[in-house]
């Protein structure tokens, strides 16, 4: 299927463009007008772009059913500091209902049964439930356009963070991922929850170079068996592995044994087991695996 977003309504390219880039953060953030009403608003179109400077970036888009603008980008224009509110999934349907298009001077923080906290070096208020907040000064709001569901950025640069001591890790050095449940919006009604069961690590060849997919031997660059992640697994090696004499492994025994008289079938058999052992990120027992298998 092709679609040509120039043929869509705006609606329409909304949908589409939400349903694909996903899942997206959801700055809930906090601002007051110059009379210093408070307004508290999620947006799911945010994210970190600078670390030094810190800067992070939200856009309270203009309506796309009738091109008026949010409450958010009307406070930061007259007052240009924003309290970033990290989103976790025990506020969830509290912050959902914050995005109602109350009228102006409703207090979200009321309806939504959020409690003010004072920040530090800002005029908006934090909220107390949540378990991180970002103080940021607006440096700069650019417009991508006048028409509706044109994005306005929100340049904010984080001048102080507050983190619950609940989430940090065991040291209380850094946030332990896994105890902050992060939640992220996705297209229409759909949201999602980053949890310990959903959370994987990925190696990062950060310091020396994976030999890429391009290096591996054929037979396990062409495997029937083995998917792209695997591959990529097996090429961010820094040198090709070779055999380990002192390996051993019974598994390995028993297929070479009872496959010795078909090598198609055993090789296999190699693989599968070696998908197996990455699914467990175990990639230099894998690559013991495979070896066997092209030696034999």
């Amino acid at each position: 299927m092709q679609i040509d977003l120039k043929q869509l309504t705006v609606m329409q390219k909304q949908a589409w463009l939400q349903h694909a880039v996903a899942p997206r953060p959801i700055a809930f953030a906090s601002t007051v007008d110059k009379d210093g009403l408070v307004n508290l608003s999620p947006f799911s179109f945010f994210n970190l772009f600078s670390c030094n400077p810190p800067i992070v970036v939200f856009s309270p888009s203009r309506r796309a059913r009738d091109n008026s603008t949010k409450h958010t980008l009307q406070n930061v224009l007259e007052m240009p500091e924003v309290v970033i509110n990290i989103c976790d999934y025990d506020m969830v349907q509290q912050v959902s209902l914050s995005s109602c298009e109350y009228e102006k001077g409703t207090d979200e923080f009321i309806k939504a049964g959020f409690t003010k906290e004072a920040a530090t070096l800002v005029k908006p208020p934090m909220v107390k439930e949540a378990k991180i907040k970002l103080e940021c000064r607006v440096n700069e709001v650019k417009s991508l356009g006048e028409e509706g569901g044109a994005g306005q950025l929100v340049i904010a640069e984080v001048l102080h963070m507050h983190v619950d001591e609940s989430i940090l890790n065991d040291e209380g050095t850094m946030i332990d991922q896994t105890k902050m449940q992060h939640i992220a919006r996705l297209g229409g009604d759909w949201y999602c929850k980053v949890d310990a069961q959903n959370l994987f690590k990925v190696a990062k060849p950060n310091v020396q170079l994976g030999i890429g997919v391009d290096a591996l031997p054929n037979g396990v660059k062409h495997s029937t068996i083995l998917t792209g992640n695997n591959l990529g697994q097996l090429a961010n090696v820094h040198n090709l592995p070779t055999i380990d004499p002192a390996f051993e492994d019974d598994r390995l025994k028993n297929i070479v044994q009872y496959y010795s008289v078909s090598p198609v079938e055993m090789e296999k058999e190699l693989h599968y087991y070696a998908k197996e052992l990455l699914a467990g990120n175990k990639v230099e027992h894998a690559w013991q695996i495979l070896l066997a298998g092209e030696n034999v």
